[in-house]
């Protein structure tokens, strides 16, 4: 073991993802260039037709049918995506010692696909108890799904999951981060997953906030972040999974290197289950850009949490006015528009979509937002269509979730 050194430098030297509009980086990239919306309409038990974001991706090309009908969904997700990013690293785990593999994976919840399942059997069955799955067990436990992970690639290193909201799959790379530096690993399968289309407690739950969107006539224009007539969220999964690693190592195997992790910062509002605090955002923005020994005007994009929510959006426009309101350099979008909430995978998932911009210099829009509230009006807001810029150097990610847990994640351009 290696030992604290909290000047290693941490990059990101692969990406394994799927979304509904995408099921690798230059497929989901392409999609948010174009504006291509992955929300369909779907029947949701109980509920009827609902917008929702579903992920088409091949359950069965890393793992076994018999695997699968033992896991879960978001474990699913996980090994997908887990797969693709050791291929895309070009990381052959059969050259490395697993011991010092790491998976943190940040989710909001887990296992309420197959329990609500087990649950309806049951009803249709007169409650025979009979019926439970002896799988339920370690479906539901809070290290699945980065077990999942372990088991099907044989790591034998440290795992657990995030439990953080919505503000999961930052919180998932920053864990691989700080167990990087502290010598733990040598390296992190890092981000988040999400499972919640499948399930409708989580439906059932934002409408009976009155913050679930829904557009019969055209699904893709169901949820409207920073649109005067937004009405909620759209309810999707996905995940987004990154190979880690110090800059020493990546140069020493000659890897491919997206970006490195230069800052972050995550705190809490103590103020409400599920109403935003700016002040709080506004602090953990600015301490993310200290830690990053950056300047305001250092960040050329800042993706939006951005849900579509009246309060959360414009709590988050507030904070983003705040903090850069004297930054011309500085672009701001968001991608729920084209994907929906994708949970636990958001924070991820949607840095993910930005990183291209680093060798293309194009910021995708954020979409649907056809009347911008007066309330979220943000300067140098980039909205349905692309915008072409000089240089990106610098993202910055935010990614908040319910119970106050706020986090920001910044990566740069490898020089």
């Amino acid at each position: 073991m290696s030992g604290l050194n909290k000047n290693n430098r941490i990059v990101i030297t692969g990406i394994g993802l799927t979304a509904p509009n995408g099921n690798n980086l230059m497929e989901f990239r392409n999609a948010l260039l174009e504006g291509k919306s992955g929300i369909t309409q779907n029947n949701i038990r109980y509920m009827g037709e609902q917008s929702a974001g579903f992920c088409d991706f091949d359950e069965t090309k890393y793992q076994t049918k018999k695997s699968r009908r033992r896991g879960t969904r978001a474990g699913a997700i996980a090994i997908y995506c887990s797969n693709e990013a050791l291929i895309d690293a070009d990381l052959d785990l059969e050259n490395v010692d697993k011991d010092r593999v790491g998976v943190y994976l940040g989710i909001t919840e887990h296992g309420n696909v197959e329990t609500e399942e087990e649950v309806y059997q049951m009803h249709q069955n007169d409650l025979d108890y009979k019926l439970w799955t002896p799988h339920h067990n370690p479906r539901t436990v809070a290290n699945s799904p980065a077990g999942e992970v372990t088991l099907n690639l044989k790591i034998t290193g440290p795992h657990y999951t995030i439990g953080a909201a919505c503000a999961g799959g930052n919180m998932g790379i920053i864990q691989g981060l700080q167990m990087l530096r502290l010598g733990e690993v040598d390296y992190a399968l890092a981000g988040g997953v999400s499972e919640s289309p499948q399930t409708f407690g989580i439906f059932a739950g934002f409408a009976a906030q009155g913050a679930l969107a829904h557009n019969p006539q055209d699904p893709t224009k169901s949820i409207k972040p920073l649109d005067k007539n937004r009405d909620g969220i759209v309810i999707s999964e996905g995940g987004a999974v990154y190979v880690l690693e110090t800059l020493e190592n990546a140069k020493a195997r000659g890897a491919k290197i997206y970006a490195e992790v230069i800052g972050y910062h995550t705190n809490s509002d103590a103020s409400s289950y599920v109403n935003p605090n700016t002040q709080r955002q506004i602090e953990c923005v600015e301490k993310a850009i200290k830690s990053a020994g950056l300047k305001v005007e250092d960040v050329n994009i800042v993706n939006m949490h951005a849900t579509g929510t009246g309060a959360g959006d414009i709590s988050e426009a507030s904070a983003i006015n705040k903090v850069f309101r004297d930054s011309k350099n500085t672009h701001v979008n968001f991608t729920k528009g084209h994907i929906g909430h994708s949970m636990g995978a958001a924070g991820a998932l949607e840095l993910a979509g930005n990183i291209p911009s680093f060798d293309d210099s194009l910021i995708h829009p954020g979409i649907n937002c056809e009347n911008l509230d007066p309330e979220c009006e943000i300067s140098n807001l980039v909205l349905n269509k692309a915008k072409q810029v000089e240089k990106v150097d610098v993202i910055l990610n935010n990614s908040f979730g319910m119970l106050g847990i706020n986090s920001v994640v910044i990566v740069q351009k490898l020089d």
